[in-house]
C-alpha cells in the first residue's frame, strides 16, 4: 500500500456495446482528465492526517448509531 492506485480493474476494459458507446467516450474524455495524484503514505503528516480522519468517522458512526437507537 505504498502508492496509490488510480487504475481501472483489468475487467472494466471491455470493448462496449451499441448502447455503451456514448458513455465510452464521456468516461474516456473524463480519464484524460484525471490529475494523478501522488502522496507519500509514509510521511508523518500522512499518518497524523489519516488518524484524524479516521477518529471523526469513529465518533460520527458512534453518534449515528446512538442517535439512532
Amino acid at each position: 500500500m505504498s502508492e496509490l492506485n488510480t487504475k481501472t480493474s483489468p475487467a472494466t476494459k471491455q470493448a462496449p456495446g451499441p448502447e455503451e458507446k456514448g458513455k465510452a467516450s464521456s468516461a474516456k474524455k473524463a480519464e484524460e482528465e484525471e490529475e494523478e495524484i501522488d502522496i507519500d503514505l509514509t510521511a508523518p503528516e500522512t499518518e497524523k492526517a489519516a488518524l484524524a480522519i479516521q477518529g471523526k468517522f469513529r465518533r460520527f458512526q458512534k453518534r449515528k448509531k446512538d442517535a439512532s437507537s
